[in-house]
């Protein structure tokens, strides 16, 4: 049991590019938060350990020889002092202390260290001289608090910058793609038979390819419908007259009295028929060629071995009237393409030329390579075609004036017309130099010429 095949999720461009504008955003100032808080508290501990420094480096050799007293509280405001100053005598004996919370272990290795005393935290720097040792030290928590202080100042305008951002970016992303919700709502309000193309005013650059391709298409689709629309009035048209040419002859046939006259009016209805089954597959075969949308095949296809099936096709009505058809110029070369659709074009090219030759006639099928270019050229000895209309018989349904000798549909050329499109190749009606009746001439782009092995 197969499967089906699960719908493909479906996403808005301008939800995602917010969504990830945005996120970039919100990470980005993290990330710039991150790194400030961590410079900011960096620096805010090397600063407050240099004033520690400074301050035990102040008070080497500034002190009065004799005792001091311990205390300096009542010089020294402690709400407002962090620092707690410590001096000892190389002996141990404690000679100043700047807080009353207690003393502070010595620290006889100088430098920094960290220490606890009765649950709190400091960070202490310890400096000797010849007398004495020299400790200041500073809570952690104050330190912190003011260190947090100094990164707030840094780090709080990249927060509050951050949301500003943020809608920056929601502005500017909605505003970019109101061009492409215009555009939709302009697909959306129009009808299924409406193909004008889209106005593409003020859309993109990298939109803009997208909206000239479905105006293109467009165009192409208006093309299309104009061209079925003529061809279905044009096929109502021309099957009328036969359809009343067959119901006149079967009522002939019903009026006849003898045999040889129901003989006659039966032979008549059965080339009506013929005529009109004839006609019936020139309008398949057009509505085929005209309904492929796939590019052409890219398998080599033999023109010579492809011109020798079409002749073969045809061969029994030039025999019938007596017209030498062959092939008199055959150079070995290969076209990329579908191998059925232009045995179908020089088949048409063919019964054309063997309608309009007289018995007795003339018919040549060259292929040769002209200016590195594959070409086919079809010469008869008919009457060819007048210059003024040669631009006009691969109109569908167009038949010469005065061609009643010998009736046909009218689409053999447009069946022509339509396959050398899709090969990309180019048609041509002269007069031909050798003959004297028409020269069609089938010329394929140069870069579908794929010469074959076996030229003779």
């Amino acid at each position: 049991m197969v499967r089906p095949r699960p719908a493909p999720r479906s996403y808005s461009l301008r939800g995602r590019l917010l969504w990830l504008l945005l996120i970039a955003v919100a990470l980005a100032a993290l990330v710039q938060g991150g790194i400030a808080f961590y410079a900011a508290s960096s620096e805010a501990d090397g600063i407050f350990d240099y004033h520690m420094q400074q301050i035990a480096l102040a008070l080497r050799g500034g002190l009065p020889s004799g005792p001091l007293p311990r205390h300096l509280a009542h010089d020294v405001d402690e709400a407002d002092f962090d620092f707690v100053i410590q001096i000892w005598s190389l002996d141990g004996t404690p000679e100043l202390t700047s807080s009353e919370r207690g003393e502070l272990p010595r620290q006889a290795a100088p430098g920094f260290s960290d220490v606890t005393v009765n649950g709190t935290r400091y960070r202490v720097f310890s400096t000797r001289t010849s007398t004495q040792v020299i400790q200041v030290a500073q809570d952690l928590s104050a330190r912190q608090e003011l260190a947090g202080s100094l990164v707030l100042r840094i780090v709080g305008p990249v927060m509050l910058f951050a949301p500003i951002l943020m809608l920056a970016v929601w502005w500017v992303v909605s505003r970019s793609t109101r061009p492409l919700l215009r555009a939709r709502e302009q697909i959306a309000r129009r009808a299924a038979e409406e193909l004008s193309p889209l106005t593409a005013t003020d859309i993109p650059d990298e939109v803009r390819p997208l909206v000239d391709e479905i105006n293109l298409l467009f165009a192409r689709l208006a093309e299309s419908f104009s061209a079925q629309q003529s061809f279905v009035a044009d096929a109502a048209h021309e099957l009328r007259s036969p359809l009343a040419a067959l119901r006149l002859q079967v009522q002939s046939m019903q009026r006849a009295t003898d045999t040889e006259a129901r003989t006659v009016a039966a032979r008549r209805l059965i080339g009506g028929i013929d005529r009109m089954g004839r006609l019936v597959d020139q309008m398949l075969v057009l509505a085929r060629q005209d309904a492929a949308v796939d590019p052409v095949g890219t398998a080599p296809v033999d023109l010579r071995g492809t011109a020798t099936l079409a002749i073969g096709d045809v061969l029994a009505a030039a025999q019938g009237r007596h017209i030498d058809l062959g092939i008199s110029e055959s150079a070995a070369v290969s076209v990329a393409g579908e191998p059925e659709a232009l045995r179908i074009l020089l088949r048409n090219l063919l019964e054309n030329a063997i309608k309009y030759t007289p018995d007795g006639g003339t018919i040549d099928v060259a292929i040769r390579i002209a200016d590195r270019s594959p070409v086919v050229e079809i010469a008869d000895s008919g009457p060819g075609i007048p210059a003024e209309e040669r631009s006009r018989v691969f109109d569908r349904f167009y038949r010469v004036a005065g061609a009643s000798i010998a009736p046909g549909s009218g689409l053999g050329l447009a069946i022509v017309q339509s396959i050398a499109g899709r090969h990309h190749a180019t048609i041509s009606l002269d007069e031909s130099p050798g003959l004297g009746g028409l020269l069609v001439t089938v010329r394929f782009p140069v870069s579908n010429a794929q010469p074959t092995s076996d030229a003779r």
